[in-house]
């Protein structure tokens, strides 16, 4: 199976002034931002992506700008499945003022309970989000073959929310998970289980890029290599090459 790069959004405006932004309008990148996402292309040099996936809103299309400028032969989805969670009568807010709303230790503490008042239910988001996942897996897979990567841009919550099901860990848990601005989170799904290589990365990814092909096996190799693909390494491998 394929390897995914979730990519959150650089910094935008409403990370700084402390709004939550939802899927509110005019929320773009500010400066920092801007120079995170124009840092993307040099950080993903050494992999060759078979397709960038993103949520519509605005942050996440600045975002992938500078990589589509430099890689223009890369194929771009727009999936509204990976767009931000529906905060609903939350959206635009101030976080400091929603801290004090008796929702907000639901979402700390229970978020799988949580319903946003007019929008939608964090179970939803995860539900959307990793179905989308699901199925650009099996689309990759079949136009590009299991060692294809991609990479799908979207929001803190939706990010989180994956690899809290990437991980088997229930959504009320996944408030302990972290992904900044214009990190990278790589996962590598197999018939078995995803496994979680980056969480929350800004550095280079130069250690991604997959190994050279094999040689060809015969039918029964294959059996074996979708098994090894699946297995872990014990006492945690050698890492990267």
């Amino acid at each position: 199976m394929p390897t995914l790069l979730l990519l959150r959004h650089a910094r935008s405006t409403a990370n700084v002034d402390g709004v939550l932004a939802g899927r509110g309008p005019g929320v773009g990148l500010d400066e920092r931002g801007t120079a995170q996402a124009a840092a993307l292309p040099a950080r993903l040099a050494a992999l060759t992506p078979a397709a960038v996936v993103t949520s519509p809103l605005e942050r996440c299309r600045e975002t992938l700008k500078p990589l589509l400028a430099a890689r223009p032969e890369l194929p771009v989805h727009v999936d509204e499945r990976l767009t931000e969670c529906d905060y609903g009568e939350w959206t635009g807010g101030k976080l400091a003022e929603l801290a004090d709303d008796p929702l907000m230790a639901t979402v700390q503490q229970h978020p799988s309970a949580a319903v946003f008042p007019g929008g939608e239910t964090m179970r939803a988001m995860q539900a959307r989000a990793v179905e989308a996942v699901r199925d650009w897996n099996a689309t990759v897979l079949a136009e590009h073959g299991p060692e294809a990567l991609y990479v799908m841009c979207s929001h803190g919550d939706v990010i989180k929310s994956v690899v809290a099901d990437a991980l088997g860990m229930h959504l009320d848990l996944f408030q302990r998970i972290a992904v900044g601005p214009a990190s990278v989170t790589a996962i590598r799904y197999t018939p078995l289980r995803p496994f979680v290589l980056r969480l929350g990365d800004t550095g280079s990814l130069d250690g991604l890029a997959p190994p050279p092909p094999a040689a060809e096996p015969g039918a029964d190799g294959a059996r074996e290599d979708a098994a090894d693909a699946s297995a872990a390494e014990v006492g945690g491998g050698a890492g990267a090459g």
